[in-house]
């Protein structure tokens, strides 16, 4: 029985059992000497193999003022190599340093107010910026990876993570493990000052011309008061504006050390062959020190924190609640309350604030926001209707969250969550990406991928009494965060 069709029954968790204990004898992991840690997936239905390259750090882990830096390496890290990405890299490389030079200058010219000096160092600059321009093979590595049948290269930053992700036809394994081991045993963060630009326009579209945007990054500010998830992970604008290439370096060094490195290859593979070929490749990495771990830890919450922002928008609510991370023993209860409150039409949110009360146009939740390797929120929001004001939507909400406290869950209500929770765990295990993905975060942020095996036993443990008790113990005045966003006038 293929897995979408377990999901689809409501089968006691020993039915799903048979497949997950195939897939647990299919793993083979491995660390190399210099520490780097592989996971090895056989799936031979199909003659395709997906590959996630998980570096274990994200904006939680950037430096005071240089937020945003992790995200931005994320981008410069398709830029290529001394080989990939240009048509001579010893003509090219003058010309970066000469850029980075110049654009230090800049900055102390503008400083100091002599603006004749300014414009003539920018004059230079945007020239010696087109004679490397010259020189670079625009998007190669896509071009490499797309003519050899590669499909969906990509990569995304999160608070705790970046991840870099391709699915090869399964002869190109070699291929894989050439360009991949290149790409951060000798990169070259070319095109940066245009790829400053790239991100400054992101952030302008995501959160500065975004009213939810701007409200949920003061609404972080609020909830948190020392852990860096108070930080969004684009950046500060300010501090996107300031990095250095040099910056970039730096953070490389330091995090992408290959200790810090965790890499899932799933599908039609040989783990034999794939050990061989890593030792040769990414064994050409040095050692390093492990990277410093984020220490900072947040003070428990003692008072209700509320914050309002005014901007041309619909008016807006939130409300979070601090909760503990992916790693506690309470997880699936977490997300069993979420499920029940805002997962889909059928949560009790929905059918409450939507459509019987019709004081939202869409009412929605969830846990881990905005990650979950460290103690974290469970974020509710409603969006108001028309002619509705956000307080009689935070009454609502509230009454809502109270009775998950004082009225217990009934055994259906329960029964389908866990069966959603199952469904959808399975459907995400389904996909070699998915499974690599999931393989992959439950070995950096818990200590084992095998955790992630455990899920479906957490989630059918979870009782109407886990879910009162961890509802009383979270959902406090003492542990929210509220926030509103309203029209300007």
């Amino acid at each position: 029985m293929a897995p979408e069709a377990l999901a689809r029954t409501e089968a006691p968790t020993q039915s799903i059992q048979p497949y997950l204990d195939r897939v647990l004898q299919q793993v083979t992991e491995f660390r190399l000497d210099n520490g780097m840690k592989f996971l090895i997936l056989e799936r031979h239905q199909a003659p395709v193999v997906s590959f996630l390259t998980y570096a274990d750090v994200g904006g939680t882990d950037e430096p005071d003022g240089k937020t945003g830096v992790a995200h931005f390496l994320e981008h410069l890290a398709f830029k290529g190599t001394t080989r990939i990405g240009t048509t001579n890299y010893t003509a090219e490389k003058p010309l970066l340093d000469r850029l980075d030079r110049l654009a230090d200058q800049i900055q102390t010219a503008i400083a100091r107010k002599q603006t004749a000096e300014a414009e003539k160092l920018q004059a230079e600059f945007t020239q010696v910026e087109a004679a490397a321009a010259r020189l670079v093979q625009q998007n190669e590595l896509g071009r490499i990876v797309q003519q050899a049948g590669g499909v969906g290269l990509n990569a995304n930053t999160s608070t705790d993570a970046t991840r870099y992700f391709y699915s090869f036809p399964a002869n190109k394994l070699e291929l894989w493990m050439s360009l991949e081991s290149d790409r951060f045993l000798d990169p070259v963060f070319r095109e940066f000052y245009k790829e400053k630009q790239v991100i400054l326009e992101e952030r302008r579209l995501r959160t500065d011309n975004s009213p939810i945007g701007q409200m949920v990054e003061v609404f972080l500010d609020a909830a948190f008061q020392k852990h860096p998830y108070r930080r969004p992970v684009i950046g500060y604008d300010q501090d996107i504006r300031g990095l250095t290439r040099e910056d970039v370096q730096a953070f490389f060094e330091t995090h992408y050390a290959p200790n810090n490195l965790t890499i899932a290859i799933v599908g039609d593979v040989n783990p034999t062959e794939a050990k061989r070929l890593a030792q040769v490749y990414f064994g050409r990495y040095k050692a390093k020190p492990a990277p410093p771990k984020v220490t900072d830890v947040e003070p428990r919450q003692t008072e209700t924190r509320d914050v309002t922002l005014r901007l041309p928008t619909q008016p807006w609510y939130l409300e979070g609640y601090h909760r503990p991370a992916l790693n506690h023993p309470d997880h699936a209860v977490y997300e069993m309350i979420g499920s029940l409150l805002s997962d889909g039409r059928t949560s009790r949110l929905y059918k409450s604030l939507v459509e019987k009360q019709r004081l939202a146009l869409s009412a929605q939740g969830f846990s881990g926001f905005p990650g979950d390797k460290f103690p974290n929120l469970m974020l509710f929001y409603a969006l108001t209707a028309p002619g509705h004001t956000v307080e009689e939507v935070a009454t609502a909400l509230r009454s809502e969250i109270d009775r998950l406290k004082t009225e217990p869950v009934s055994p259906q209500d329960l029964d389908r969550v866990k069966t959603q929770a199952r469904a959808g765990l399975l459907r995400s295990l389904d996909s070699n990406m998915g499974m690599a993905q999931l393989l992959l975060e439950y070995e950096v942020k818990t200590g084992s991928w095998r955790n992630l095996f455990k899920e479906v036993d957490n989630i059918a443990a979870v009782t109407v009494t886990d879910i009162q008790r961890v509802a009383n113990a979270t959902f406090t005045p003492q542990n929210r965060t509220i926030g509103r966003l309203l029209p300007t006038q």
